[in-house]
This record gives structure tokens, C-alpha cells and sequence, in this order.
């Protein structure tokens, strides 16, 4: 593994989730891999389970991290090329991306969408920049358009809590009071697409996500049909795709209660974090024993594990092919 930007750069998504699922029970078996190798953490958002899932990982394997908060611990960032630099950011990519992989042996970058231009977000341009730049393997964080580490983790847990082979996995939209990208749902209908399940997404109309990654999904736009017969109901908002960063409802039917879980099959229920409670989802549910969310969020450990752990064996292969 080189990078670590979505499914397309896990080889062998039910291998990835089988070491992350071992990793669980031997965490600190792969120590010595990341002997005298260093991590570096760019956030130019904010994070909680990112942060501290992905420093413990690296540590787990035996890694120095560096963290850093782009916007407020250095200098502003020009991520376009070609421009006259005679505004507010006072260094390029070019050079400060160059400098990072100085130090780092793998580098993580977090950044979110400006949801307000479409074309822009979509480029993905800072995380292509860092890529271009940095000269070593870079793993999303999340970026404007995917979070393929919460989607990684996702498959994990409902792998370990499945109880039918190919479950009814359900993505519902629910409502927000703000505006919020499509990274998750994009991210995590792009792995169910790629899993052995029965995936459905459920929004109101208007919500549509793009075709490549709800791709072969059914849709629904009946707030309650979706969940009837679902084993796992996966609730996250997101703005309109196609009248770009807009909040198109707020319709309170779409929050995820007692009643449309009891239409499911003993569904379990997922959230990435952080939620909004009795607006995305009523304490009844996300309190209840079919919650699994903190379970969910203790994965991301594992997930971000096995990635790096994939990424250090390539390191490995790389300076010392000999060895394999």
C-alpha cells in the first residue's frame, strides 16, 4: 500500500479487516515495524477520534508522532500553483509539503470541504497537493470528498457483530442544523459497494450523492421504508450534492427513532461521532443495547492500525526487497 485515500487503495478490503480484527487482539505484536520511523499529523480541521485513533496506531507499531494543527500552529498554506503570492498565506505547499517529508516517514492530512464550491471540493486539491509534494505515503484523515479510515472501520465492526452472512446494511440521512459535507457517506457507500452486503441509502429527494459513489446502491426516499428487515441502520446528514452545500430539509421524520427501529431486524445502530442527539438520532436509540457507536469508534484504532502497518511492509519491500 502506497497511500491510504479510499477502497481503491486497499488491495484486499476482507484481508485489511481480517489484521485490523487480529491487531484488536494483539495490539502491540508489530511494535518493532515502526522502529525509528516517524508519523506526522496535519490537521487543518478539527478532530477527536481521527487524532487520537491514528497517534495510537503509529505508537501501537512502535512510531514517533508529530501532530500539528495547520491553520493555527504554522504558517498559512498556498495550495494553487502559478499564483502571485501577495495575500494572506505566506507559504507554498510546494516548499512547506516538501519539508514535512523531511522528517515524516508516513504523513496524515485532514481537510474538509469549503462546500461552496463543487468542482473545487471534488479536485481534492490539498490532499493531491500533499501527495504531489510530500514525497512519502499519505493516509486521509478525511478529506473534501472521502473519510476512507471511519469507512474501514465501519466494515470492521459490522464484520465482528454480523449475524447473517450478507446483512441489510441501511445509510440514513437524517436531519442537521448545519450544513455538512458528503465525505461519510460518500466513503462509506463506496466500501459497502465493494462488501458482501445488501445496501440501501435513504434521503429525502435532493440528496442524491454522487453517482460514483452511491453507485450500484437501491435508493429510498420513504423516511421508514428503508429500515423495514435492515441489520444494521447507519444514520449520518449530509448536504445536498446536486444544489451544493444547501440544506434542502430539516424534516424531523427522518430522525432516527424507537419506532422506525422496530421495524428492523434487532438492527444494530451506527454513527460515526460526533452526533447531534434527538436531532440525528432520539436517546432511546442511540442509549439503547442494539447502540453500537462507541464500539464503532474504538475500531477506529485497528482500522488506522492495520493501514499504517500495511503501508510500513511496503516501506519494507521497498529499501530492502531482499528481505521478501
Amino acid at each position: 500500500m502506497q497511500h491510504f485515500t479510499s477502497v481503491k487503495d486497499a488491495y484486499n478490503i476482507d484481508k485489511l479487516v481480517s489484521e485490523a480484527l487480529l491487531m484488536k487482539k494483539m495490539p502491540y505484536a508489530d511494535k518493532h515495524l515502526g522502529k525509528n520511523k516517524t508519523m506526522g499529523l496535519l490537521f487543518f480541521n478539527s478532530s477527536l477520534r481521527t487524532r487520537l485513533s491514528t497517534q495510537k496506531a503509529a505508537q501501537n507499531l512502535g512510531m514517533e508522532v508529530m501532530v500539528m494543527n495547520v491553520g493555527t500552529d504554522g504558517w498559512q498554506l498556498e495550495m494553487n500553483e502559478g499564483v502571485i503570492m501577495n495575500g494572506d498565506k505566506a507559504e507554498h505547499v510546494m516548499e512547506a509539503a516538501a519539508v514535512i517529508g523531511q522528517y515524516c516517514d508516513i504523513v496524515g492530512v485532514r481537510s474538509f470541504p469549503g462546500l461552496v464550491d463543487r468542482e473545487l471540493d471534488y479536485s481534492e486539491l490539498v490532499l493531491n497537493q500533499f501527495i504531489k509534494y510530500t514525497g512519502k505515503p499519505i493516509i486521509s484523515l478525511e478529506s473534501s470528498t472521502r473519510h476512507p479510515l471511519q469507512s474501514l472501520t465501519d466494515l470492521i465492526t459490522i464484520t465482528e457483530t454480523k449475524q447473517v452472512d450478507r446483512p441489510k446494511v441501511v445509510l440514513t440521512w437524517a436531519p442537521h442544523v448545519k450544513a455538512l459535507p458528503q465525505c461519510v457517506p460518500n466513503s462509506f457507500a463506496e466500501w459497502m459497494n465493494n462488501a458482501n452486503v445488501d445496501f440501501t441509502i435513504a434521503h429525502p429527494k435532493g440528496y442524491e450523492l454522487a453517482p460514483q459513489f452511491a453507485g450500484n446502491a437501491k435508493i429510498c426516499y420513504d423516511p421508514q421504508e428503508a429500515f423495514v428487515g435492515a441489520d444494521y441502520i447507519y444514520a449520518k446528514n449530509w448536504s445536498s450534492y446536486s444544489d451544493y452545500g444547501k440544506i434542502l430539509s430539516s424534516d424531523p421524520a427522518w430522525t432516527v427513532s424507537k419506532a422506525k427501529m422496530d421495524l428492523t431486524n434487532n438492527a444494530k445502530f451506527m454513527h460515526c461521532l460526533p452526533v447531534r442527539r434527538n436531532v440525528v438520532v432520539d436517546d432511546a436509540v442511540i442509549d439503547s443495547e442494539n447502540s453500537i457507536v462507541i464500539q464503532q469508534a474504538g475500531n477506529r484504532l485497528w482500522a488506522a492500525q492495520a493501514v499504517i502497518k500495511e503501508i510500513l511492509l511496503t516501506q519494507m519491500r521497498v529499501e530492502s526487497p531482499y528481505l521478501f
